[in-house]
Parts: structure tokens; C-alpha cells; sequence
């Protein structure tokens, strides 16, 4: 946690498109240096206290995009997973996979695989890929279904969602202008916070974590109350 409370960070990562297409190059070039500043903003954000990043890679709308580039996304999720127990181990990471695994085919044991090996680990890391937050929400609703619940509670289904393991977000982040959050989070984001950037992800760096943490330390947070 840092020293104004800040304690689980998420960030919608918007912006690597148009940060190629500025450079005259192509989408995936785009999603190619998004995923660099990925790498960098995790550590940094582990370095000044936060204990919780959550990272909005890959929506369930997603796949609509076109298959190229959903195609170049796969592949750096590829890369990224070959590389990533390594990563984890050395940077101290235990990492979550929010969303269904079940489009991911072979890599989806991979990612099971990865999430018990890091599990006791410090830094916890979400990675939400094939997410959504309203299905999240009816998934957690049919498991809760499944098991026998015939009414259910707040508690219920907190406890069932993907990010069950870890407290909501205190502070969503989101880069390259727009202002909405995208079926991000929807049932955790009750009490967030919220700071939009006009910065492209790909330019996002440990500066713009510190505007982010200290723009934090100047909300007042009351949960309903005054």
C-alpha cells in the first residue's frame, strides 16, 4: 500500500492503435509497445507500495475486432506466456487470469499452470483477458446457481467473482482520452476511484503512475457517508 492508502490499481489500457497509426504504422506495432509499457508500469507500480495491479488486456467484445489484429494480439499473449513464470518468479508476481480460458485452448492449462506456481507470491497481478464485467457478473450468479443458492447476497457474489482472491480496485485508471469503463470491473468499481489520461498506453510511464497516485491522495473517499 502506499502512503496515501493506495492499495489496487487498474488500468484500462486504451490507445495502441492510435499510437501507431500517429507513426504511420501498423495496429499491431501498437499492441507490440503497449505490451512493453505493460511490463514496465507492473514493476513500478510493485515499487512504490501498491499491492494489487489489475490490467484490462483483452475484452469479451474484443474478438469482434479484425482477425489480424485479434490474431497479433494471440501471438504476443503467446510470447508473453512463455516468458511469464520467469517473469513472475524474478519480479516476486502471483498472477490471476480474470475471464473465461476456455477460447485459449492448449495455453489454457498453461495459464492454470502459472497461476498455482505464483500463487504465494507478492504483487498480485490480474491479467483480464476474455473479460467482461457483466459476464463475470453471470458467472458468478450460475456458479452460485450451481451450487444450490436460492437467494443470493452482496457477499455471494463478491465472493464468486474472478477477483474474489484480491479487494476492489481503489483507483481505475484510464489512458488515451476516452472517459467510460468499458464493461470493466462493473461490480467492483462501486467506490473507485476514477482518472482518465489523455495519454496513449504506449507513452504511459513511471511519471504518469505518480500523477496517478498522487492525483489519489487528493480524493476524498466516504463510502456514502460525509
Amino acid at each position: 500500500m502506499t502512503e496515501n492508502g493506495l492499495e489496487h490499481i487498474a488500468f484500462i489500457m486504451d490507445g495502441n492503435g492510435r499510437w501507431a497509426k500517429n507513426r504511420g504504422l501498423p495496429r499491431q506495432a501498437g499492441h507490440v509497445a503497449g505490451a512493453a509499457t505493460f511490463k514496465k508500469v507492473i514493476e513500478y507500480c510493485g515499487s512504490v507500495g501498491i499491492t494489487c495491479v489489475t490490467v484490462y488486456a483483452f475484452s469479451t467484445e474484443n474478438w469482434k475486432r479484425p482477425a489480424e489484429e485479434v490474431s497479433a494480439i494471440m501471438k504476443l499473449f503467446a510470447e508473453y506466456l512463455a516468458e511469464a513464470e520467469k517473469f513472475c518468479m524474478k519480479k516476486n508476481i502471483s498472477i490471476h487470469f480474470l475471464g473465461s480460458k476456455a477460447p485459449f485452448g492448449e495455453y489454457a492449462a498453461r495459464m492454470t499452470a502459472l497461476e498455482e506456481k505464483t500463487k504465494d507470491l507478492g504483487l498480485t497481478l490480474n491479467l483480464a483477458l476474455n473479460y467482461g464485467g457483466r459476464d463475470d457478473i453471470v458467472h458468478a450468479v450460475n456458479k452460485l446457481i450451481a451450487e444450490g443458492k436460492k437467494e443470493v447476497t452482496e457477499d455471494d457474489i463478491t465472493s464468486s467473482l474472478y477477483t474474489s482472491h484480491c479487494p476492489p480496485p481503489d483507483l481505475i485508471v484510464r489512458t488515451g482520452a476516452e472517459k467510460r469503463i468499458s464493461n470493466f470491473l462493473l461490480w467492483e468499481c462501486a467506490y473507485s476511484e476514477f482518472y482518465f489520461s489523455d495519454v496513449l498506453w504506449p507513452d504511459f510511464d513511471e511519471k504518469q503512475v505518480d500523477l496517478c497516485v498522487e492525483e489519489f491522495g487528493r480524493r476524498k473517499r466516504r463510502y456514502g457517508g460525509v
